[in-house]
């Protein structure tokens, strides 16, 4: 007979969350479906429809936008619960109570309310489940749900983890709706094309409820339309809606102006002086999909919520400096666009020339990012992203030496496996040559260097 040990500290539900089947580490499920999740909602519940919901999908800058919405929210005075991945530093960033944490008696109330309901299941051979035992995500996708209505959030902004249709977070029915840029990812689990991929992000679209869609590629533009008619989903294309104007980039953020637009084309909102303390023009859209993922939920929201908001977010490994001698800037960049957005930002505050500490996971478009870095970087380290995903740190080696040799350019090009040693030597040679450093390629070297250097 199983019986539940109540846990002592958020560490002690997280380390026993990890004993569970782990996609992000590279697992396999027996199956992706949405059954698992809604049966244990309904037997503690349905703590997923503790508070409203804005509810964020895409490739890249979901993070971002969430915590934008978030920030927003928080200033406008509503308490606030936050479902975001991956973490960078604390696992605790997965799961929030708007600007710092929630409680720690919260976590472990939470924790044991969730070990009970497993040792349930257990005993009973997951017959519930269908027999299949529940995903490192789905609980603690409910872990946080159980935290946010334990905490009486009174609104809750939810990122997906991967997908859409069948992520674990696709139970709840949102306010609004919200898609970032999608590019190609997961294609293990997505699909090889974006249409795929787009098809797999509009499966949290809901009847009826609005969604609000970042500027897309065409065939992936397509499927949104066509999803949001079928199901009468109100649509509103970022490009169509705002105006970003008055865009000032510097190292220590980015000010800007906002104007949004009613079906008519006609200005319904005008925001001047906002700034966010993130470096990079891609930022800035981030911003204009949470202003108006925010306004759909909330139509009342005021400016100065906004202005405050915007103000006071911040994230890890978004653009961010860790070091001052040498200049050590990480991000967690790990698709083409956002390579390239990161890039253009750091050579534009850097130059070129700079020294590269590069490593990704396995599953990532390697070629497009080997493309836009190699012309960019005198000196490039190839590493892995840590241990927790499986990465092919030769396979990247090898793409960039190609890549160098394809587009004839010399670069002292290296490979250090073992993530400490890359890091440490990616910094001499910075401090030697008098060049500043960028880490980049995935959330978990970033991870791995912020752990190491703050």
């Amino acid at each position: 007979m199983v019986t539940s040990t109540p846990f002592n500290g958020s560490s002690d539900v997280y380390d026993w969350l990890c004993s569970f089947i782990n996609v992000e580490r590279g697992h396999a499920l027996k199956n992706f479906c949405l059954d698992r999740m809604e049966a244990m909602a309904k037997m503690t519940g349905n703590p997923e429809n503790c508070a409203p919901v804005i509810h964020v999908a895409g490739s890249k800058g979901k993070g971002s936008v969430t915590g934008m919405i978030a920030s927003i929210l928080e200033a406008s005075g509503k308490k606030v619960a936050i479902y975001a991945s991956p973490h960078v530093s604390d696992f605790r960033e997965r799961l929030r109570c708007g600007s710092g944490f929630f409680d720690e008696e919260i976590y472990i109330k939470a924790g044991n309310e969730l070990k009970a309901l497993t040792d349930r299941l257990e005993m009973s051979s997951y017959r519930d489940l269908d027999g299949i035992e529940p995903s490192h995500f789905e609980l603690l996708t409910l872990w946080f749900f159980l935290c946010a209505r334990l905490a009486k959030a009174e609104v809750m902004a939810i990122e997906t983890g991967m997908g859409g249709r069948l992520d674990a977070t696709n139970i709840v029915d949102p306010l609004v709706l919200v898609i970032t840029l999608i590019e190609l990812e997961h294609t293990e689990f997505l699909g090889t094309t974006i249409p795929a991929i787009a098809g797999e992000k509009a499966g949290i679209i809901k009847p009826g409820r609005p969604l609000v869609l970042a500027a897309q590629k065409p065939e992936a533009l397509e499927v949104f339309k066509d999803h949001s008619e079928r199901k009468g989903s109100p649509l509103y294309y970022l490009p169509e809606c705002i105006e970003i104007k008055d865009v000032i980039n510097s190292r220590e953020g980015t000010s800007f102006s906002y104007a949004e637009k009613d079906p008519a084309g006609k200005v319904c909102l005008s925001l001047n002086d906002l700034h966010i303390k993130m470096p990079g023009e891609v930022q800035v859209y981030n911003a204009g999909l949470a202003i108006l993922a925010v306004r759909k939920a909330y139509p009342y929201i005021d400016s100065a919520s906004i202005k405050k908001g915007l103000a006071a977010f911040s994230l890890p490994a978004r653009f961010e400096k860790i070091m001052d001698k040498p200049v050590f800037i990480i991000d967690a960049a790990h698709t083409k666009k956002s390579m390239e957005q990161c890039v253009k930002t750091f050579t534009g505050f850097y130059g070129s020339g700079a020294v590269l500490v590069f490593g990704c996971v396995a599953g990532k478009d390697l070629a497009s990012m080997a493309e836009t870095c190699v012309p960019c970087f005198s000196t490039v380290i190839i590493t892995k992203p840590g241990t927790y995903r499986q990465s092919y740190p030769e396979e990247i080696y090898e793409t960039f030496l190609a890549e160098s040799k394809k587009q004839n350019v010399s670069i002292d090009l290296r490979l250090i496996p073992e993530t400490e040693s890359a890091v440490d030597t990616a910094i001499k040679l910075a401090l030697e040559k008098k060049l500043p450093l960028l880490g980049a390629g995935s959330f978990y070297l970033a991870g791995e260097i912020r752990k190491r250097k703050l």
